[in-house]
């Protein structure tokens, strides 16, 4: 009996995997593949001496300081980007993207694994849908154009990176959508889910953006808006609560944590003459509906708004294929909330190995004046870097760059 039903059992499988084999040839005959996808991994290595000057170890007492540092004129980052092409013009793509630090290896944006960017969507013909962890379209359009992202890297950036187009700042929970190319003009809108139950306004933050790239022309402008942004905005690479001063160290911003919204507006050029590229950027950015009570979010006491008007002029020249050079200067005025104000001057020197490999030099130095966020004397602030002891502060960065 049990010789039976196993050549029963055995004769059946054989015919099911006949029948199964049969099918799958035909489909795979008949049926045409579109599916055709690729994975594509890549990375940045930046790493580098820096010497600043003042650095406040105490209130009113500095010092000078060495150290190595990652990812200043590029974060160091590793990443998964992959596209499959779905027929009909259709393709779905994703990013996973992941900063660090060479110097400990900890992951960047708050030790989040995939803290650059996480997101996936589709691309057709009309434009791109993606849907995660992404930019912002401010950040899309004006950051290409900053000095920062050419030349002179995160610590030329507008103090305390106050308009976030040095990107510190990436937004959770995005919807966003890019046109597809028109004779080089493109937009962007983007709308983040707050996800504070019974309110669709709380958290939020939506942003639009536009561009017109073609010759020697780049132009870029941008809007956006965060409600409660200590929460929405700067809080999103680590665990925000309602006591934790998400705006970081930095005096320039942040006695403005307890700000109900954020509006950022700005708009940016590069023009090519040559070997020579110049370039112009505005921003306005405003905190508006300060608590006016005293607390870890605002130190000062502030109430009702404050406003700050940053512009950058900027040019770097290729001197040969190899070496290329550049300068900027940036103006911030903090208005009549606080009457700070930031001068900043940048000089930089980038040399190219190999299609890989680069040695880059840059040199900041800022000036404050006038009374800070904190309700204190302006101290100066490099991006990225602990403040100064007083109003003046210097950074020089030596590092090589490295990609794969």
């Amino acid at each position: 009996m049990r010789k039976t039903l196993a050549t029963s059992s055995n004769s059946f499988a054989a015919r099911a995997a006949l029948t199964f084999a049969a099918f799958a040839a035909a489909a795979s005959v008949s049926a045409p593949v579109h599916a055709q996808g690729s994975v594509t991994l890549y990375g940045i290595i930046d790493e580098g001496i820096n010497y600043t000057s003042n650095v406040q170890t105490s209130p009113g007492h500095g010092h000078n300081l060495y150290s190595l540092s990652s990812g200043i004129l590029s974060g160091s980052r590793w990443g998964l980007r992959g596209v499959e092409d779905l027929g009909g013009g259709l393709k779905t793509l994703f990013v996973l993207e992941s900063g660090f630090d060479v110097n400990n290896g900890k992951m960047g944006q708050g030790s989040l694994l995939f803290g650059r960017q996480a997101y996936v969507g589709l691309s057709g013909a009309s434009g791109t849908v993606t849907l995660g962890r992404q930019y912002d379209p401010v950040v899309d359009y004006i950051h290409p154009l900053m000095p920062s992202a050419m030349f002179s890297g995160s610590i030329g950036a507008h103090p305390g990176d106050l308009d976030n187009l040095n990107n510190t700042n990436r937004v959770n929970n995005a919807v966003k959508y890019r046109t597809a190319n028109y004779a080089g003009f493109t937009a962007e809108a983007m709308y983040s889910f707050g996800g504070v139950p019974g309110s669709m306004a709380g958290n939020q933050i939506y942003s639009i953006g536009a561009g017109y790239a073609r010759g020697p022309l780049t132009v870029g402008v941008g809007y956006l808006n965060a409600r409660n942004p200590n929460a929405s905005f700067f809080g999103t690479a680590v665990s925000a609560t309602a006591a934790t001063n998400n705006f970081g160290s930095s005096p320039v911003i942040s006695g403005y944590a307890s700000a109900q919204s954020e509006e950022i507006i700005s708009a940016g050029a590069t023009y090519g003459i040559g070997a020579a590229t110049i370039g112009a950027i505005y921003s306005n950015t405003k905190y508006k509906h300060l608590s006016g009570v005293a607390s870890v979010l605002n130190p000062a006491g502030l109430g009702g708004a404050a406003a700050f008007n940053s512009a950058e002029l900027s040019a770097q020249y290729q001197l040969t294929p190899a070496l290329s050079v550049g300068v900027a200067y940036n103006y911030t005025d903090g208005g009549a909330a606080n009457d700070a104000k930031y001068q900043q001057g940048a000089l930089s020197a980038d040399y190219i190995l190999s299609k890989r490999t680069d040695f880059y030099l840059i040199g900041v130095l800022q000036h404050a004046s006038g009374i800070d966020s904190t309700g204190h004397a302006a101290r100066a602030s490099l991006n990225g870097l602990t403040p100064s002891s007083g109003n003046q502060q210097a950074t020089v960065r030596f590092a090589i760059r490295h990609k794969f």
